[in-house]
């Protein structure tokens, strides 16, 4: 398998999709369209696309079709895109930049932004709905659905606006990522699955190993907000100036990086015991995160 290629070919995929589905025709006169032009300059910014390239991924790993997953895929996209908008507004983290670039309160306003936000939290359901033919595409939305919502990743947001400027217990802080972070990798992983039909066994497998990805990544992101020399795309040192408590407060730097390497090899084992040679590439993805520098 040629990594690179694949992730590329799986990026390509999600990007063309995103851009054809954003791009929708305007009443003319249209009162809204500065709205549009906001979901646009976050949504087709760039980034990783990691979440939507781990969900086709795993949809393929279980034998599905990476076409029929592109919706829940750029699905995924969407949502992560409209939690950054949120998290970037003045009411939450009140940042300047993101992927590199102004954020979109800066652009657009902060009432635009936070239109533009609930637009990308509403409009992939419509997507979704859509394409939703079978009972293996309406588990998947579910699986996303509840991922996103209280007992998810938005629920993780209000957790770490409670504690913030608060001294956190170990229990906390890890509970916090578990929701905030890494409730959307496990969605990207058990949604993909759920598109291929995987069973049961193959499901539980999938929420481990994503539970396992979504806190190495968190904790690789803490430590990368304290390097000078990473390449973010977002202003460095936010957290620290924000008393935000994150695992490198909690547990150290050298503390982390085991806690980072103790992940990556068991969610590695996982993907390995339960799909053999099919998860080449996602153990390959999950070990090049482990050392990644943005």
């Amino acid at each position: 398998m040629d990594f690179s290629k694949t992730f590329n070919d799986y990026k390509e995929k999600v990007e063309a999709y995103l851009e054809e589905i954003s791009s929708f025709e305007l009443p003319n006169p249209c009162y809204f369209s500065k709205l549009q032009d906001s979901v646009k300059y976050s949504l087709l910014a760039g980034g990783k696309r990691l979440r939507p390239v781990i969900l086709l991924a795993a949809c393929e790993m279980a034998g599905g079709n990476t076409e029929d997953a592109l919706p829940f895929a750029a699905a995924m996209e969407m949502i992560h895109t409209a939690s950054l908008i949120h998290d970037d507004l003045p009411a939450m983290d009140d940042d300047d930049l993101r992927r590199g670039r102004k954020t979109n309160h800066k652009v657009y306003g902060e009432a635009t932004a936070l239109l533009a936000g609930d637009t990308l939290f509403v409009y992939p359901f419509e997507i979704m709905a859509k394409a939703t033919k079978t009972e293996n595409q309406a588990k998947a939305m579910q699986i996303i659905a509840y991922n996103t919502g209280v007992m998810g990743m938005m629920g993780g947001q209000q957790v770490d606006l409670s504690y913030e400027g608060k001294p956190v217990t170990e229990e906390i802080i890890v509970q916090l990522n578990r929701l905030k972070t890494g409730a959307l990798f496990r969605a990207a992983v058990c949604a993909g699955l759920s598109l291929a039909g995987a069973s049961q066994k193959e499901l539980e497998a999938g929420e481990k190993y994503g539970e396992y990805l979504g806190l190495a990544f968190q904790l690789v992101d803490d430590l990368l907000d304290d390097d000078p020399d990473a390449d973010t795309g977002k202003t460095k040192g936010s957290d620290i100036s924000q008393n935000k408590s994150t695992y490198l407060s909690v547990y150290g730097k050298e503390k982390c990086l085991e806690m980072i390497h103790t992940c990556t090899k068991n969610a590695e084992k996982i993907l390995t015991d339960t799909f053999l040679e099919k998860a080449e590439f996602l153990i390959t993805l999950t070990n090049q995160l482990e050392t990644r520098k943005s």
